[in-house]
């Protein structure tokens, strides 16, 4: 910190916080929207842009693979940034790397290079990682009992942009049909912008900054031990019972519903059903994963961690049992996807919420870096496998797996120590 920002952090008092809380969850809600709007425009195009660069589509799932490990891989880094130096440093690079992350692909997709389509999606990625990592900022400064719909607020926010997002797609790219590039090049301008925008607010107005704020009003911490590295982060859930829960949930539910997602328009092609069908049928998952978190935020603090956590593992079983057992049936298939956006929901803000409560205010950025590292690895495989699964056996058998998956997690959730009876960390 600088010795303004020392100064600014010192200068808040108790009594400052429920306007402190508000005016954080305004900015981050407010990047969150228009990260997600640059992120839904962009990934809407992907693997279209990817074709007409490489010329065949079998590689075009390759580009939103790269931006999910992108996601992944710069996790980590942000959060040792965001440990030494607060959320706002972190989020505002992340927004940066991801706006030149679409310039990138941009230039790509002029000179017709795949190579660096794929290096300026992983970039790309950033972004993404910028809007998962603000759930976190919103936790920063919210009292233990109101965590949850701290982050479930945030999450939100993403339903806006996620809806908006592709519906934009069109009219970026007649915007750049006069410059001599893939129309679908133009989501990557209009993203590109966005993220900037998003990293001129969160500059601007996240200020103070929440975490450092956090801990400079937590008696009890002591910052020069703070580390946000992996090591650190590893540590900090290996020494709980409950981080570890959080950890599983954050990861089993989230390669569970992207595993069967992403195999999802597959299915429902091969048993006719129509373009404009399969979107309204991601749609519907889409608005299951964000537009109901604030109930499981409110859910998750007046019913506990726990409970929701088994909510999660309830709804991703009934819609692995609905979706995998369809067959031509479309309307069965909508209620599984969107159950299983439900259970998404419910598993990301139970095990972040939970993830936060557990480890030490100097460890939590660096074990929140390790969830999202882990959680989009994880799905990244899950996603790729589910692919030889279908090819292999069937869109059944998929969903037989991702409810298998599930069975760790129950076993964690009903038998862990210690986990019932903790309470919320400040």
């Amino acid at each position: 910190m600088t010795a303004t920002e020392r100064a600014t952090v010192g200068s808040v008092a108790v009594a400052d916080l429920p306007a402190l809380r508000r005016r954080v969850a305004a900015v981050l809600v407010t990047s969150q929207i228009l990260g997600g709007l640059g992120i839904a425009t962009g990934v809407a195009l992907a693997a279209v842009l990817a074709k007409e660069v490489s010329g065949t589509e079998s590689l075009s799932g390759l580009a939103p693979t790269a931006t999910v490990a992108g996601t992944a891989l710069l996790s980590v880094p942000l959060a040792s940034l965001m440990t030494a130096r607060g959320r706002r440093a972190g989020l505002v690079l992340a927004y940066l790397i991801g706006a030149l992350g679409a310039a990138v692909v941009v230039v790509a997709a002029a000179v017709e290079s795949f190579p660096l389509l794929l290096v300026g999606m992983a970039a790309f990625g950033a972004a993404s990682a910028a809007n998962l990592q603000a759930r976190f900022a919103a936790a920063d400064l919210a009292e233990p009992s109101a965590r949850a719909r701290a982050i479930s607020n945030v999450v939100w926010a993403t339903t806006i942009g996620a809806v908006i997002g592709p519906n934009l797609a069109a009219p970026a790219g007649h915007s750049v049909s006069a410059l001599g590039i893939p129309k679908a090049s133009g989501a990557f301008v209009w993203a590109a912008g966005v993220f900037l925008i998003s990293a001129v607010v969160v500059a601007v107005l996240l200020r103070p900054d929440p975490l450092l704020t956090a801990r400079a009003l937590a008696p009890d911490t002591d910052t020069t031990k703070a580390s946000g590295g992996l090591r650190a982060g590893a540590a900090a859930v290996a020494a709980s019972g409950r981080a570890r829960l959080a950890l599983a949930t954050l990861v089993i539910a989230h390669t569970a519903m992207v595993s069967i997602m992403s195999m999802t328009p597959v299915d429902l092609g091969h048993h006719g059903a129509s373009i404009d069908l399969i979107g309204l049928v991601i749609s519907g998952h889409i608005a299951g994963m964000y537009a109901f978190s604030p109930v499981m935020g409110r859910l998750a603090d007046r019913l506990g961690r726990l409970s929701v956590i088994g909510l999660c593992v309830g709804l991703l079983a009934v819609s692995a049992l609905l979706a995998g057992t369809a067959g031509g049936n479309h309307a069965q298939t909508a209620a599984g996807l969107f159950l299983l956006g439900l259970g998404w929901s419910a598993g990301l803000v139970s095990g972040s919420a939970l993830l936060t409560d557990s480890v030490p205010p100097a460890a939590r950025a660096a074990a929140q870096g390790l969830s999202d590292l882990t959680m989009n690895a994880a799905a990244g495989v899950g996603g790729a496998v589910a692919g030889l699964v279908v090819a292999r056996a069937s869109y059944g058998w998929l969903n037989l797996a991702a409810a298998l998956l599930l069975l760790p997690l129950a076993a964690l959730a009903l038998f862990g120590r210690g986990v019932r009876t903790a309470e919320p960390t400040a």
